[in-house]
């Protein structure tokens, strides 16, 4: 029989999904599974959204340009600049959701062999998307005792050598929850000027941020305008995850000019999506405030629960909607498939993301997990109790 590719081999598993099989177990067997695992928000999609999906008046669903719509991309200029993000229309490629955005610009900007140095923990698929594009990811530790604050950035220049290529961050920080300050922003490009390195910035979340503290985007940054990379997609925003519509916005020509080669083979994104993208953008403000307080109240009522459970901590997000919880087990990834396999209370049980699977260095996140806080807050009380009951009776069971 023939092998697969090396690359098949390699590419990791999904720690967001790789365990529904046991949830789907879970439910055929009656229970009610709470998923704190994947940040798939329950906040309904903008009715101005919604309205545009139902009111497609097409003879033919066509290809659109493989850049994406002009009046799509038009329209985001004037979103941006609402972020003092001041871009053009041929700045922007609309992509098929963030996911491709992020490969392309691997694609466009690495050869096999190059490095990217990232943070960890960080969003899994980052390392499926560096495998997919023969780039080599390095990374470097952040710490919960800190809030995974920004690591040292002597540390950044330690892995720097001739095959580095760039530097990947996620800002406000999925599975972390955290914001990066404007001196950690500054750190970031002195480092990228010194290098003349490529910055990847995944902002996505921008719209959840519940400190004080100033969002600094990437683009931002005067001096390093050629060098950054955005990332970005509606899929959060407006909880819109399915219509698959993201974008990847860059000043430097020649990226541009590489990632619509790759568009071209992709032939187009999602027409539908667009249309969907492009009416949301006139979501009034009372939705983006209204989803927002929902999302601050939901954060302080979990942390609040999860820290009162004890041996359980977690530092308070600042941004996006997921937290990394450390638990009182040896693995994390062991308690998650025993919460879906072999655990119930009262029906229910609770579905995690292992945060060992965001980690790279062997090791790392052993005793953590994700959890996203993406359901009402009649839910979330119920499977925060779920959690302190598994915890209960896990740490009672006989030790092997």
């Amino acid at each position: 029989m023939p092998t697969i590719s090396e690359r098949g081999v390699i590419m990791p598993s999904s720690p967001i999904r790789k365990l529904t099989p046991l949830s789907n177990s879970a439910k055929a067997r009656g229970l009610k599974v709470y998923h704190l695992n994947i940040g798939q928000p329950d906040i309904p999609t903008p009715e101005v959204g919604l309205d545009a999906l139902k009111k497609i008046d097409r003879k033919v669903l066509e290809y659109s340009p493989s850049e994406g719509n002009k009046s799509y991309r038009e329209k985001l200029v004037s979103y941006y600049a609402k972020y003092n993000i001041s871009v053009a229309a041929d700045d922007i490629i609309v992509t098929t959701g963030g996911s491709e955005a992020v490969l392309f610009a691997f694609m466009a900007c690495l050869d096999p062999g190059d490095e990217i140095i990232i943070p960890e923990p960080a969003y899994a698929n980052y390392m499926a998307f560096a495998v997919s594009a023969g780039a080599v990811i390095r990374t470097i530790p952040s710490s919960i005792e800190e809030g995974f604050a920004l690591p040292p950035i002597e540390k950044f220049e330690e892995l720097i050598n001739e095959r580095t290529k760039g530097i990947l961050i996620c800002n406000p920080n999925n599975p972390t929850g955290y914001l990066y300050s404007r001196a950690e922003m500054n750190q970031i490009k002195h480092l990228v000027m010194k290098h003349d390195l490529y910055l990847f910035s995944d902002e996505v979340y921008r719209e959840f941020i519940y400190t004080g503290s100033p969002y600094i985007s990437a683009c931002h940054l005067v001096g390093i305008e050629n060098n950054v990379v955005l990332i970005d997609s509606v899929s959060k925003r407006y909880s819109e995850c399915g219509i698959r519509i993201g974008a990847l916005i860059t000043k430097n020509k020649d990226v541009r000019t590489a990632v619509l080669k790759f568009c071209q083979a992709r032939l187009s994104p999602p027409l539908i999506g667009q249309i969907i993208a492009e009416a949301s953008l006139d979501a009034d403000i009372d939705y983006m405030q209204d989803v927002y307080d929902e999302y601050v109240e939901r954060r302080k009522f979990l942390i609040d629960r999860l820290n009162r459970i004890p041996g359980v901590y977690t530092p308070i997000p600042m941004g996006a909607f997921y937290t990394v919880v450390r638990l009182p087990v040896d693995d994390a990834d062991k308690f998650c498939e025993w919460c879906l396999s072999d655990f119930e209370y009262e029906g229910q049980t609770i579905f995690m993301a292992p945060a060992s699977g965001f980690y790279m260095t062997p090791g790392l996140g052993k005793n953590e997990v994700r959890m996203a806080y993406v359901i009402n807050k009649e839910d979330l009380g119920k499977a925060i109790t779920v959690l302190e009951k598994a915890l209960q009776t896990y740490n009672n069971l006989p030790k092997e």
